[in-house]
């Protein structure tokens, strides 16, 4: 059964709430002030089923006062029944509501004249005359205009086949999508615990699963679901729902906070986004304070124009940054309604173009960024974002900067021109700039190699890049190569002149003749025939392809010499010895004994066990 969400909307005592009820048997005003007074003060939820169709009813506020209680049930609707009374005609909250209706984005709807059964024909057809100038170049432009009588039900059933027509027009949401609900109202059941409602915007919500809250990223487990009363294992997209949740005191959760999939969105505190105002505005100046309203959210904002100096005119529209006061859940595509501190009246609203906005780009480039990010496709707006992150975008939370559900994310970065990192978290980076970082590495090496043409390469540490980044470098760019712990480029090997070769030489068989008895590390250096820069680098290179052996800092032994060593040790396996015997069987002093045999022990040749030690 399809899904839809009817709000009401227009000037207090024009009979929003007795319409809903006629239409539903469903008394919406359930505040004792409400009943006391005659006027709905919160909102209000009805439910009927139609032709097919489960309407789900947001009956909200007339009262000038309570708008911000209106703009809390507006946001979810999927049609507006805009109320006129017969017998009074458009008002000033008419006209509010409906600039609300219009900046929102809500495409379908239908005009009510209500409380027909109080206004002769002239009066009626002065009302139907009104509501259609006010519906003019707007999405209520030849939109149905019926009268009904919520008294006497004259209407009632025209209304009714209407709603059924305009439902079958209405996109279905997206079910498969995060599931996001926005939450109007949060109380204590006896019996039953904390209960949240709010209409389910995308996605679904199941019984026992785990949901977060957002802002401040809380996970709930979801006790029990019930849609229009009845208790269900799942509630979808464009249904009423009251969640009852396990964890959580009804009094930690308010309107404005949204139920969502743990570990994907994290609410927004600074937004860019297209802001329209209303004819009727005062200009928006740079600086501004304002009201800001999304779903059920209501916080305050500043205004950041990007026009410096420049406000904002009446009736125009432009690109906007608003830092909020408290952090709302939002993604781009998002519609919000601001209103003026004093007098509190709505000025104008927008649409969400980016909620994570980089915070220090330059004025100059915001204009076109933001061009690209609103009329742009998912995977334009995806490659952008991915560029402006230097070590990658983390796939999920790039997936929910777009509004996108994670499953979705692989095929429209591939589409996007992405590649995957390998590793945790998963980062998506473009081909670009993988190219760019390939063009730094090559360079990178070409110098390495010229300051260094005796070693093999340059130790991958030394490029600057993690693993991940590193893979994807050496996948784009077949010129570089990876040895080991080495990189080089690959047309290069070590080049060693004469006198090198010759110095190379002449240390190794300084230290193979001088056994265990070697000489210091310098004096080596220092009768190899080179200066001493490109000695030790022939003496690293010698012990890197193991015919030199590092025993201790100071101490550098001739891999002939321990592989004696080790011969000889072999031929006593089991024996039990000190220092001094092991001077006697090298003929070595202490200076080389200890060094000796510590490195010994790291080799597992020998154990040390108190004074002694034991031949493995």
């Amino acid at each position: 059964m399809k899904n839809i969400i009817v709000g009401t909307a227009g000037h207090i005592d024009h009979g929003k709430t007795a319409l809903v009820r006629a239409l539903t048997g469903i008394d919406t005003d359930r505040l004792e002030e409400e009943k006391r007074r005659g006027i709905s003060i919160d909102l209000g939820f009805a439910h009927l089923e139609a032709g097919g169709v489960r309407f789900g009813f947001v009956d909200v506020p007339g009262h000038e006062r309570f708008v911000k209680n209106m703009l809390a049930g507006v946001g979810g609707i999927d049609l507006v029944l805009l109320v006129v009374a017969a017998d009074e005609g458009v008002k000033p909250q008419t006209r509010e509501h409906f600039e609300i209706c219009r900046l929102l984005g809500i495409r379908h709807g239908m005009i009510v004249l209500t409380k027909k059964d109080l206004a002769d024909e002239q009066m009626l057809e002065l009302a139907r005359l009104e509501a259609a100038e006010l519906a003019r170049g707007s999405f209520l432009e030849g939109a149905p205009a019926v009268a009904v009588s919520a008294v006497t039900g004259d209407g009632l059933a025209e209304l009714r086949e209407r709603l059924v027509e305009l439902a079958r027009r209405v996109e279905e949401r997206n079910a498969d999508g995060i599931p996001r609900l926005p939450i109007d109202r949060s109380f204590a059941l006896h019996g039953f615990g904390t209960v949240v409602t709010g209409t389910l915007a995308e996605g679904r919500l199941r019984a026992g699963e785990e949901v977060e809250v957002q802002p401040g990223g809380r996970r709930l487990r979801i006790r029990g679901l019930q849609v229009h009363g009845e208790s269900v294992p799942e509630a979808v997209a464009g249904q009423r729902t009251a969640v009852n949740l396990a964890g959580a005191e009804a009094g930690e959760l308010r309107r404005g906070m949204t139920l969502t999939r743990p570990g994907v969105w994290e609410a927004a505190g600074v937004l860019d986004a297209r802001v329209e105002l209303l004819r009727s505005s005062p200009p928006l100046k740079h600086g501004a304070p304002v009201h800001f309203h999304a779903w059920t959210a209501e916080t305050e904002a500043e205004v950041r124009l990007f026009a410096a100096g420049a406000p904002l005119e009446a009736g125009s529209s432009g690109y906007a940054r608003l830092l909020l006061r408290e952090p709302v859940l939002l993604k781009p595509g998002d519609r919000f309604i601001l209103r003026r501190f004093s007098p509190v009246e709505t000025i104008g609203g927008g649409v969400v173009i980016d909620p994570q906005p980089p915070l220090r780009l330059k004025k100059a480039l915001v204009a076109a960024r933001l061009a690209e990010l609103e009329r742009g496709p998912v995977e334009r707006r995806l490659a952008l974002w991915a560029a402006e992150e230097p070590m990658g975008a983390v796939g999920v939370r790039l997936a929910a900067r777009a509004g996108l559900a994670p499953e979705r994310l692989p095929e429209l970065a591939a589409r996007a021109g992405l590649l995957a990192l390998r590793g945790e978290p998963a980062r998506l980076v473009s081909r670009e700039r993988v190219a760019e970082e390939a063009d730094r590495l090559r360079r990178r090496l070409e110098e390495f190699h010229q300051a260094h043409p005796l070693l093999p390469g340059m130790p991958r540490a030394a490029a600057g890049l993690d693993a991940a980044w590193l893979e994807a470098v050496l996948e784009a760019d077949s010129s570089i190569v990876a040895e080991g712990e080495l990189l080089r480029l690959r047309p290069f090997t070590p080049q060693r002149k004469t006198e090198e070769a010759v110095a190379e030489q002449r240390m190794e068989e300084i230290f193979r003749q001088a056994g265990l008895a070697v000489p210091p590390v310098e004096e080596a250096l220092a009768k190899s025939g080179v200066d001493p820069a490109r000695a030790r680098t022939l003496l690293q290179l010698m012990i890197r392809d193991g015919r030199l052996v590092r025993v201790s800092p100071e101490l550098i032994f001739h891999r002939q010499a321990i592989e004696e060593l080790k011969t000889l040790l072999r031929q006593k396996k089991g024996q039990r010895f000190g220092v001094a015997e092991f001077k006697d069987w090298t003929g070595i002093s202490r200076k080389y004994a200890i060094p000796l045999l510590e490195f010994l022990d790291r080799e597992r040749v020998t154990r040390r066990e108190g004074n002694s030690r034991l031949i493995l």
